[in-house]
């Protein structure tokens, strides 16, 4: 697995080199635009319609647009100057418990390894956290951009979590805002969290897939063979008359299917 970034995590006087890899990937099929007469690959260039010319990458400079059409010009020297810039360190500013953070400010992962010389640093720091049972917050530079981050452990490894800052986070009042006033009735209630237990089961991530990226990849396999793609009948829904109807049948439903999934238990024979 290739190195994304090579720095240490800091907190206390203790620092502690690490190697960060990224620890998930997109599965998305990915598709090319083509001129739907010759079947060609559209190519994207990047023009000036000021000068009518085509831009090589190192015409280029990043511009920021503090009013409408004006725009200051920074250039890599000028990053140089912001402090933290060039830093390669993961400081920890406070440990907490996981459960105090709601999953919204939660962005990508990545895995940290020790890097050698580290090992016994970074086994402590696993091991300590897992017996206080908390995570760490902390702060790192990556790619020219600050981000807030959260460290746990997780198999063997320690796993960093970047986050948003709360400033980052949408106000949930754009939303409610538009909300109107409900009044739920004890014996719907009732019922909602009846169907939750049916269908409440532990986490396996294993038996989660993604089907349309499975029959969007059949049907691609299919078109290079030069078969006939038959298309489905899209199953009939029933129509939902009210909530309460709707949640009786589904309690029925899910009923059933725990009975099934249901080990069922062999009666002992009695012995004379």
């Amino acid at each position: 697995m290739r190195t994304l970034w090579k720095g240490a995590i800091s907190f206390g006087l203790v620092n502690i080199p690490v190697k960060m890899y990224t620890a998930t990937e997109r599965k998305d099929l990915h598709f090319h635009q083509l001129h739907a007469t010759c079947k060609t690959p559209i190519q994207y260039r990047k023009f000036c319609p000021t000068c009518q010319v085509e831009v090589n990458p190192e015409e280029l400079v990043r511009g920021y647009e503090y009013e409408k059409g004006k725009y200051v010009i920074l250039r890599d020297e000028d990053f140089q100057l912001l402090p933290g810039e060039n830093t390669k360190t993961i400081d920890i500013l406070d440990f907490v418990d996981l459960a105090e953070i709601d999953p919204v400010y939660f962005d990508r992962s990545y895995y940290l390894g020790p890097n050698p010389g580290g090992e016994k640093a970074y086994a402590l720091l696993k091991q300590a956290m897992a017996e206080t049972g908390k995570i760490a917050i902390a702060r790192v530079m990556i790619r020219s951009k600050t981000v807030l981050a959260c460290i746990r452990g997780w198999d063997q490894l320690l796993v960093m979590e970047t986050m948003f800052f709360p400033d980052e986070i949408r106000t949930p009042e754009l939303v409610t805002a538009e909300f109107k006033e409900v009044k739920l009735h004890p014996n719907e209630i009732s019922m909602a969290t009846s169907l939750i237990k049916n269908l409440s089961a532990p986490f396996r991530p294993e038996k989660y897939t993604n089907e349309y990226r499975s029959q969007l990849m059949e049907l691609i396999q299919a078109k290079i063979a030069g078969e006939e793609v038959a298309v489905p009948e899209a199953p009939e829904t029933g129509k939902v008359v009210d909530l309460m109807e709707a949640l009786r049948a589904s309690l029925q439903a899910t009923a059933g299917a725990k009975e099934e999934e249901a080990p069922k238990k062999r009666r002992k024979k009695k012995t004379g």
